[in-house]
């Protein structure tokens, strides 16, 4: 068992809240309790938290960590399949190499959970992954997989088609893509469906049954809601369409990138569809990244749109995350709501929420434990809890 007595405590739980002095109780990876004066259990370890911040793990909501590795080249790269603009059936998961120097960057500063997965060349790139940023086993490092489907809409597909001279070559053909797949797979759904009610009426041989089908399986999991589309978006009507095709389908939908989200934010809260914002650090090196702005995530939160704000690592590096946010309060953006979108709003948006984002009974004992202002250049972290494990001094 850990105590962790008398810090400044920030749980992230309230909308609003303010950080009290009070003491966490750490057993078997989970926070057990929470309160002032905890009375420390026999054997435990104490630590001695007066005068510093403590508050959750931070979380970054769209990385590429362990599959475009740090300082390498093609060897190291595992971010798209560009051999074919539909791929749901890729797996993150497969891609991940856990020793990637980034993932160590990211628990070193604070970052305890990331979701990583399949960059934006394709039309449908595979499935993400969320993965806590100590372990050695990626398997053993997964909070929750997947945890959507990655799409892309905007200059990246029809670049790298129209390159192989085939479709897409236009924002007309990166929709029709989408939509063809997704009606095939809803025709799939519905013969599927129809094959097991014929099976559970009469003993049929089974060749008559619907052949499967490794990617359209993956599919119908988003059609059934059990994955959101993670689209992949940067200008307002790329944005638009990703909208269109996905309420054609009714589809759980989140926006990657949202870049010129501003300019559509109340269309974004009609549709109650969050945003994860960023790389807002990065320079304007292509015409969608124009209007970027760190004001950005000051209007979403005025207008009421959920969102979070994210590295796009290894475009900005993991351990700036806090940086991104800092920025984004110079711009307008309430403190509180800037941390909550490196914690709590992060778990919301990517499902993983029941398990980190904030400090509560039950949860995982992801703490990070700190002197200064998180969101500056000068925090100077102590101890960093993932799972109850201090990763700096499992570093040293």
């Amino acid at each position: 068992m850990l105590l962790i007595k008398n810090g400044n405590v920030l749980t992230m739980a309230d909308q609003d809240e303010q950080a009290k002095k009070m003491d966490l109780l750490i057993e078997e990876g989970k926070i057990k309790k929470i309160g002032a004066n905890l009375e420390a259990p026999q054997d435990a370890e104490i630590i001695d938290a007066t005068g510093k911040n403590v508050m959750p793990g931070i979380i970054d909501a769209h990385t590429h960590l362990g599959i475009f590795e740090e300082g390498s080249m093609n060897e190291g790269d595992d971010t798209n399949e560009l051999t074919g603009p539909i791929t749901p059936e890729l797996r993150a998961l497969d891609g991940i190499n856990p020793y990637d120097e980034g993932i160590k960057d990211a628990r070193l500063n604070g970052i305890t959970s990331v979701v990583t997965g399949p960059g934006s060349g394709n039309v449908i790139g595979g499935q993400a992954v969320a993965i806590k940023t100590f372990g050695n086993i990626i398997d053993d490092m997964i909070i929750k997989e997947p945890t959507g489907l990655k799409a892309a809409f905007g200059e990246n597909p029809k670049r790298v088609y129209s390159g192989q001279n085939k479709a897409p070559s236009t924002r007309m053909a990166t929709a029709a893509l989408f939509r063809k797949a997704f009606y095939e797979a809803q025709e799939y759904k519905e013969k599927l469906s129809s094959s097991e009610s014929k099976d559970n009426r009469e003993d049929t041989d089974k060749n008559d049954s619907q052949q499967k089908d490794f990617q359209k399986d993956v599919l119908v999991r988003a059609l059934n809601k059990e994955m959101p589309i993670r689209a992949h978006a940067h200008r307002a009507d790329d944005i638009l369409t990703a909208i269109r095709v996905a309420r054609e389908f009714d589809l759980d939908l989140s926006i990657e990138h949202c870049t010129e989200g501003h300019k559509i934010a109340r269309t974004l809260k009609r549709y109650g569809v969050p945003a994860i914002v960023g790389p807002t650090m990065s320079a304007r090196t292509k015409i969608e990244l124009r209007e970027a702005s760190f004001e950005t995530p000051k209007i979403f939160y005025e207008e009421g749109v959920k969102f979070a704000i994210m590295t796009d690592h290894p475009v900005i590096p993991i351990y700036a995350l806090p940086i991104c946010a800092a920025m984004a309060v110079k711009a307008g953006l309430p403190r509180h709501e800037a941390l909550r979108a490196i914690t709590i709003a992060a778990a919301e948006i990517s499902g993983i929420a029941d398990r980190v984002g904030s400090l509560e009974e039950g949860k995982d004992a992801d703490i990070i434990i700190y002197r200064g202002d998180i969101l500056s250049v000068d925090p100077r972290l102590d101890h960093v809890f993932i799972c109850g494990i201090d990763v700096l001094q499992a570093n040293r």
